[in-house]
């Protein structure tokens, strides 16, 4: 345990990549679910994306939402664009960080933005301009960077070619993204160590499915491998929209569970995030595939 970092930073995207998949909710119940969120100390929040309404009509409310943050001035909201057409918005929307999705895949990309990994990783150098002349960070996060549901396996040379373009594009930092549950420890390890020497000293992050059981041990691979910023979604609410048969975020306080038991600091309060699972489940209205959920913490149950 000796070379475990001592603090993780955790990124909440269950206002994002958590309601994704459901049924639109109203701005009144993500306001709810947000202020439960704010309420963990989670530092920074993925609160939405400028994406086509009628590929994600449950996000079609971004910028009444976006209206919404500035009460919240503790926090780093992001939001998710997957044009240049969507930076315009998320900036106009008043976000100063923004993420751009580019699939290592092209089958995942097709479904998911109508273009190629190739041509999606070319509007990079135009989102990255738009977000700087705004005075906003730009991170490029790689989706299927470890299988497709179209292609199969990743060769992670795709990876690597999509994030030497990002860093010469001067993107502020990187993440690669499990996007259908499929990754496991020895995986996650190996191409950590490939994608780190070619970044520099740009922050590398990872986003982890639990859809196969093994979401929570390839985010503590990742962590002994030198990730120090991870993704999670209270409830382990979400999933793709367009990657068949992903599902479930790995839960924000199961990973608060096993990394406070590491001695690993992430600022979130585990029993807060637990309560926000609880919101999360009642907004939605179904049941949410968080351990923590069911169980409690070991501590204090």
């Amino acid at each position: 345990m000796s070379d475990l970092p001592s603090k993780v930073d955790i990124r909440e995207v269950s206002l994002r990549d958590g309601l994704q998949i459901e049924d639109p909710i109203p701005l009144s119940a993500k306001l709810t679910l947000l202020e439960a969120v704010v309420a963990t100390g989670v530092r920074e929040v993925e609160a939405t994306a400028f994406v086509s309404p009628s590929k994600v009509p449950a996000l079609a409310d971004a910028a009444e939402l976006a209206a919404e943050l500035r009460r919240f001035d503790h926090v780093e909201f992001s939001a998710l664009v997957a044009s240049p057409n969507g930076a315009k918005r998320a900036i106009a929307a008043g976000l100063r960080s923004i993420e751009y999705v580019i699939s290592a895949a092209d089958g995942h990309s097709r479904a998911n933005v109508g273009r190629d990994s190739a041509a999606a990783t070319a509007q990079t150098r135009d989102i990255a301009a738009i977000a700087h002349d705004g005075g906003a960070t730009v991170e490029v996060i790689v989706a299927t960077a470890w299988d497709c549901p179209f292609d199969g396996p990743t060769p992670p040379q795709r990876v690597l070619d999509i994030v030497d373009a990002a860093v010469g594009f001067g993107v502020d930092r990187l993440a690669i993204a499990d996007t259908i549950g499929t990754a496991t420890p020895k995986r996650v390890s190996d191409l950590v160590a490939l994608v780190r020497p070619r970044i520099g000293e740009l922050p590398l992050g990872a986003h982890f499915h639990n859809t196969r059981g093994a979401g929570l041990a390839s985010a503590f691979a990742a962590v002994s491998s030198g990730v120090t910023r991870l993704d999670a979604s209270v409830g382990g609410l979400g999933g793709c929209p367009f990657a068949p048969g992903a599902s479930g975020n790995i839960a924000t306080e199961d990973l608060v569970y096993l990394l406070r038991d590491s001695g690993i600091d992430t600022d979130v309060d585990l029993q807060a995030a637990i309560a926000a699972a609880g919101v999360a489940r009642d907004v939605v209205g179904h049941d949410l595939p968080s351990a923590l959920l069911r169980a409690g913490d070991r501590i204090t149950g």
